[in-house]
């Protein structure tokens, strides 16, 4: 309680007086500042090693993940992970399997359902987790999240939960720092967010048979089940929140045309089961009429019509924006400045798309590196309880009460319901109860109150709660981040909660 009444009236002040670094920032401030905006936060250490190398070089090497060793502990970590290292077919043959209709005596069957769902989830959320924990390729991790939060889909939606490991190792990692076509492309074909968004469902003619999806009453069966209609979810949200933004220069009847265009991407249930093959074009559930889309005639062609389409969105003007203004939004302030907006558009357009590119004119930029810039972004959720462990230098083997916290904290992995995904902005979570609930969080870490040293699931293997963390060395990993208002404030501090106050102070909240 003493924590929590000392930093929720210094964070109101804080907020307030919203300080900002006019003076340029030193070797040690700039160090602190690239390993909380490329990653998430410092390891003890990681600030001087970065001041001693100098942050170009530090940039210049998370821009290159592939040449950045992984740690051979983190490596056999995620071997051991069976569901997120197999098939999205095979996922979807044992979701099918746990969902077979279950009469309500048999309990046995219900339990056997809810623990094989339970590991699927805990498996996503561990992988997830230990990477961007222990993972040097910290910029990777980052824009791994970043991505699937702009093409976010749903875990609590039907088979969504089976194909998460798939999702993100197939669809997104891959071209998390490559070309944002290859990476639209994977994601518009991917059964995850075929399903979704509905474009499973949708077809341009009545009442066609569709083999993507199953009913209610015949989960474990591959009947296929009539489609709907024309579906417009995936359409819209293409245009809206994956390339053009919501003032691109459409019209609703682009959206209508548009999901005409997409009739038939879909993905069969016993070729995903039987061969891995986990999209499928349909044609007799494509409209093969002529659409108009964009002020363009767009004859028949099938399939060809659906990659013209997101050829052309991924080229687009609005879209070297939409994304650029996102990109400027997480990384440099909540209201990035127009001028690096638009020369990250341009990057964009003039690169063909090359995320490495934009990022490359982004983290060049004066902006970037501007004293205003530090401090100047509130932590999400997922990035206060990342970095708080992280600093700690606390191993952990068991992610389940930081994915608790999480939950408590409104921002659960993989749990955002729509497809906007979170936000990532000050005003999306900084209010008096999330503080509170911050500072619990804080408060149980720096204590030792949290069994994250305990290893889960195999046997029956107790927990152990790590120790009291030390407040010097924690105030030592933290150089750079902390003002001289809380240095002062915690110095006053009983040297018990000297640890909590740092963790929970408004200097940590911000990156």
């Amino acid at each position: 309680m003493a924590v929590k009444s000392i930093w929720l009236g210094v964070f109101a002040l804080t907020v307030m007086l919203s300080p900002a670094h006019c003076a340029p920032l030193t070797p040690e401030q700039q160090a602190a500042h690239v390993l909380n905006r490329l990653g998430y936060g410092p390891l003890p250490g990681d600030i001087e090693r970065v001041a001693k190398m100098g942050v170009q070089r530090y940039i210049a090497q998370q821009l290159d993940p592939g040449a950045i060793a992984e740690p051979a502990a983190l490596s056999e970590r995620l071997a051991r992970l069976a569901t997120v290292n197999r098939s999205a077919g095979s996922m979807m043959a044992e979701f099918i399997e746990l969902n077979r209709d279950v009469r309500d005596e048999e309990d046995g069957a219900r339990k056997l359902r809810r623990a094989g769902l339970g590991v699927m989830s805990r498996e996503s959320a561990e992988a997830r987790m230990a990477r961007a924990l222990e993972s040097p390729r910290q910029l990777e991790e980052v824009m791994v999240d970043f991505w699937f939060n702009h093409f976010n889909v749903f875990s609590g939606k039907g088979v969504v939960r089976a194909l998460l490991p798939s999702y993100e190792r197939d669809a997104i990692r891959p071209h998390a720092m490559g070309s944002f076509r290859a990476l639209l492309g994977a994601t518009a074909k991917h059964p995850a967010m075929l399903y979704y968004l509905d474009n499973h469902l949708s077809s341009g003619t009545p009442a066609t048979a569709a083999s993507a999806t199953m009913g209610a009453s015949s989960m474990a069966m591959l009947a296929p089940v009539r489609a709907r209609g024309l579906n417009e979810n995936y359409a819209r949200e293409l245009m809206e929140l994956h390339t053009l933004g919501v003032n691109g220069g459409y019209t609703q009847k682009d959206v209508t045309e548009l999901a005409r265009m997409l009739t038939g991407w879909s993905y069969t249930l016993r070729a995903m089961v039987d061969r891995n093959q986990t999209f499928t074009f349909e044609p007799r559930r494509h409209d093969q009429g002529v659409k108009n889309w964009l002020g363009r005639a767009v004859p028949p062609a099938g399939q060809r019509e659906g990659e013209m389409a997101l050829d052309v969105l991924a080229a687009h003007p609005s879209t070297a924006r939409h994304i650029s203004q996102k990109l400027a939004q997480y990384f440099v302030q909540d209201q990035p400045p127009a001028a690096l907006v638009e020369r990250m558009a341009r990057s964009f357009s003039e690169s063909d798309g090359d995320i490495r590119a934009v990022l490359r004119t982004l983290f060049a930029s004066p902006e970037f590196m501007a004293g205003e810039a530090m401090g100047a972004k509130f932590k999400t959720p997922f990035h206060f309880v990342l970095s708080a462990v992280r600093a700690s230098g606390i191993q952990v083997h068991n992610v389940a009460p930081l994915t608790n916290t999480l939950d408590s904290l409104g921002m659960p992995l993989f749990g955002c319901p729509t497809p906007d995904g979170y936000k990532n902005t000050q005003q999306a979570w900084l209010n008096p109860d999330a503080l509170s609930r911050r500072i619990t969080f804080a408060s149980n870490l720096a204590a030792g109150r949290l069994p994250l040293a305990g290893v889960p699931a195999a046997g029956n293997a107790g927990t152990r709660a790590p120790a009291l963390l030390d407040a010097a060395q924690l105030e030592s990993t933290l150089a750079g981040v902390l003002s001289e208002r809380t240095r002062a404030l915690v110095a006053e501090s009983s040297p018990a909660l000297r640890p909590s106050m740092l963790l929970g102070s408004p200097d940590f909240m911000q990156r």
